[in-house]
This record gives C-alpha cells, structure tokens and sequence, in this order.
C-alpha cells in the first residue's frame, strides 16, 4: 500500500526551493571554492624535479660521506652505475645546490667517464667550488687539468668557454686560467676554431686582471686580423668577468 501511494504521488521526487524562514534558510546547494596559498605557486622549475631513483641516490651518497665507509669508493661506483644519463646530471646538480661538492666531484667524474661533459658544465662546476665555504682550490685546478685530456671537449662551445673563463676569474684562480689559455691553443682556437669575439674579449679581461698583460697584448695582435673590430683599447668590464 506505501509503495502504491508513493507511485499515485511523484511529487516527493521534485526538488523543494528553498524557502526563507524566520530562523534562515532552508536546505539547498552550497558553492564551495577551492584555492588557496597552494595554488597561487607558479609553475615547476625546469630541470629540478628529481626521479626516484636520484633521490635515493643523493641519501645514499651522503649517508656514505658521512660513515666514512672505508669502502666508500665501491659504494659510490655501485650507486652511480645503476642511474642513466638524465638522473645522474641531476643528482649532480642538485649536490651542488646542496653545497656537497666533494661528492659532486665524484658524481661529475662518472659523469664524465660516461657520457662526456661539455665546457658549459664544468663551468657550473668551477662556480659551484668557488662558491663553497672551504678552500677548494685544489680541487678546482684538478678540475681544469682534466681538460688537457679530454678529447671529447668541444672548444667551439663560445658561450660555454666564457662562462668557465668568468668562473676561474672569479675564483681568483690564475694558473687555471693560464691553463684554460694553453689547451685553447692547444686545440686549434683562432686556428682551426674560428674564434668568438665575446670570448677573446673575456679572456684579455682577465690576463690584464691577473697582471699578465703581455699575454693580454699577444692575443690582442693574434686575433687583430680575425677579428678586425675587436678594440685594443677595451677597458675591464667588472661584469664580464663575474
């Protein structure tokens, strides 16, 4: 009998508008808004959004830096070998932004035994060790040495060279931009390597900076002909050389 009655009356199935009272309103919808701090963020930064597998590795490594393992170089070999190309420059870079430069360097080594590195990242390199709060400097000739070696080096790289050059400048390191010099030559810059006029111009700014102006008025006379608007008078611009 109810469910006859319930068939014989649909009106229970509409929707009742909502009718004011004298203590409020009665039931009806309710617009929630969904926001907040959170979603005012900006998008992702390109490049930081690290994969699982270089987060362990990161805790790995500096778990191990910090127990002193005496096996601590087969630890690290075994943790580096198993990332791919992608998740190893991350986990390099992201040691850098952490300031743990020593374990960089190891990671920057199979980095490069690997895969190869080019001018621009040894440059992030150079810049990371002078900007760590212990005495690196060893460390970073060590790094510049590498490049005597390195066969796979690019010298064309212009915007990478200079930023490397800036770096050593700005590390007050004069033998390796000495070095950077001689392995320039070495490679056939300005003879084989059409040379970047942005390049020569740093590299005379920082000679000068470093006292060795004979050098700075030999490559000016090298590249005068080459780079026939390249000015012999140029003054320092601090900004070319941080």
């Amino acid at each position: 009998m109810a469910a006859s009655s319930f068939l014989q009356n649909p009106t229970f199935l509409k929707p009742q508008s909502c009718q004011p009272t004298s203590t409020g309103w009665g039931w009806g919808w309710v617009r929630v808004r969904c926001g907040g701090p959170r979603s005012q963020r900006g998008p992702l930064v390109k490049g930081r959004i690290l994969s699982i597998e270089a987060i362990q590795a990161i805790q790995t490594l500096k778990r191990v830096q910090r127990s002193k393992h005496r096996n601590m170089s087969s630890l690290v070999s075994k943790t580096l070998s198993r990332l791919i190309k992608s998740d190893l420059l991350a986990t390099l870079r992201e040691l850098l932004r952490q300031r743990q430069c020593s374990i960089a360097l190891r990671v920057f080594s199979t980095l490069r035994s690997e895969y190869g590195a080019d001018l621009s990242l040894y440059a992030e390199m150079a810049q990371a060790l002078t900007a760590t709060d212990g005495d690196m400097s060893e460390q970073l000739e060590g790094l510049i040495l590498e490049l005597q070696h390195g066969n796979q080096i690019q010298w064309d790289d212009h915007k990478g060279l200079a930023s490397l050059i800036k770096a050593l400048v700005a590390a007050r390191s004069k033998q390796s931009t000495l070095m950077i010099y001689a392995f320039m030559n070495d490679n056939g810059y300005g003879s084989v390597i059409h040379p970047d006029h942005y390049v020569v111009h740093v590299l005379v700014n920082a000679l000068n900076c470093f006292g060795e102006h004979h050098l700075a008025d030999q490559l000016h006379h090298q590249y005068k002909i080459t780079l026939p608007n390249f000015s012999t008078h140029q003054p320092i611009i601090s900004s070319d050389l941080n």
